[in-house]
């Protein structure tokens, strides 16, 4: 079932010299609690809303919005009744009229509905067996989430009737926590999932579709629903030798990254007859250095053109992902920023940089206008 490498096609591995295309500055730091800070992330699905974001941390979920000049507001927070509550991730989702919700898990692995226009909770989801670890927005259906478990599953969701409708998960799932998650950008069927069985599994929602479109209009109770388990993934990679803690797609491309100090990009090669089965083509490396810690998230801005990914040294790295080899945009550093990054959140054009550390601490990051 597991992949091999081609030979005589070897990755091409980016230099870590700066091209200086691009300068960022450090616009502002806010120190938000004592907890460590898990998650940050930019609303995409709302051009009224690209400047909010939202970070975890804690029991804690917080809404803010990047104003002019460096400027930070605080719009909403919402703690959890329960004080042990460590939330993890957290994502953008909207009902069906278009308003925002915020979407969180974590250690408890109950997922929290958060309705951002009423700062009220909008519903809860128990289901998952222990804790989550990512929750992704499907955003060509934005009331579709995955949610990636310690339990060993990942979970799909409609947010907007609260149904559980797919589990991916048993004879080929993953054999150990699974750490990420993520909607292909243009194929609706086809996900992606990582975590601590070191590989990246590829599925396809393609057969239960149809459960999907009847989650929508579904009326009795959601735990009548007739849930269906997904136990076989179309592609297993095993390109990595450790845990792989963040994957997204790039086009039919996938990212993914373990604890080795690069983010690798590679192409997925299906048999069409032997499901499971097939190659991968390793494309690009991309490396980050000092970042062997699990746990690390990178991020990009909408159009998929940068990414930016932290350190455990608090420092950023900031890749050109559509050049070949590729290209370092920029290297951030600060004196003061030494705490690990867990995760950066990319503005909608790349020109805002936001990183949440270990130690509780938000930076922002802004481009410098070049004349």
């Amino acid at each position: 079932m597991s992949t091999k490498v081609a030979v005589g096609c070897e990755a091409v591995v980016g230099s870590l010299t700066p091209s200086k295309k691009k300068e960022y500055r450090v616009t502002n730091r806010l120190q938000e609690g004592k907890r460590p800070l898990y998650a940050v992330v930019f609303n995409f699905l709302d051009a009224r809303y690209f400047n909010l974001f939202a970070t975890v941390g804690g029991n804690r979920v917080t809404v803010y919005q990047c104003l002019e000049g460096g400027v930070i507001a605080v719009l909403q927070s919402y703690v959890d009744d329960d004080k042990d509550e460590s939330f993890y991730t957290v994502t953008w989702a909207c009902t069906l009229d278009g308003a925002p919700l915020l979407v969180a898990g974590g250690i408890n692995g109950i997922i929290r509905v958060i309705d951002v226009g009423n700062e009220k909770i909008h519903k809860s989801f128990v289901g998952h067996g222990d804790s989550i670890n990512e929750i992704r927005t499907q955003m060509l259906k934005p009331s579709l989430v995955l949610s990636a478990s310690k339990d060993e599953s990942v979970r799909l969701w409609n947010v907007h009737t609260g149904i559980c409708i797919l589990i991916f998960a048993g004879a080929g799932g993953h054999r150990n926590e699974v750490l990420s998650v993520d909607f292909h950008p243009s194929d609706i069927y086809r996900i992606a999932s990582c975590g601590m069985d070191n590989t990246v599994k590829i599925w396809s929602m393609k057969e239960f579709w149809t459960y999907v479109e009847k989650s929508f209009t579904w009326t009795d109770l959601p735990s009548k629903f007739p849930t269906k388990y997904v136990q076989f993934p179309v592609f297993i990679a095993s390109i990595h030798t450790n845990y792989v803690d963040c994957n997204r797609w790039l086009g039919d491309f996938i990212m993914s990254k373990s604890v080795d100090n690069e983010i690798v990009l590679w192409e997925p090669i299906m048999k069409d007859q032997s499901p499971g089965e097939g190659s991968v083509d390793i494309l690009q490396k991309y490396p980050v250095p000092e970042c062997d810690i699990w746990f690390i998230k990178f991020s990009c801005d909408f159009h998929y053109n940068t990414a930016a990914i932290g350190n455990r040294e608090g420092k950023i790295f900031v890749w050109e992902l559509q050049s070949s080899p590729p290209v370092l945009v920029a290297r951030l550093s600060h004196g003061q920023s030494k705490s690990p990054i867990r995760q950066t959140a990319m503005s909608f054009d790349g020109s805002t940089i936001l990183s949440c550390c270990e130690d509780g601490t938000i930076w922002r990051w802004d481009v410098v206008a070049t004349s």
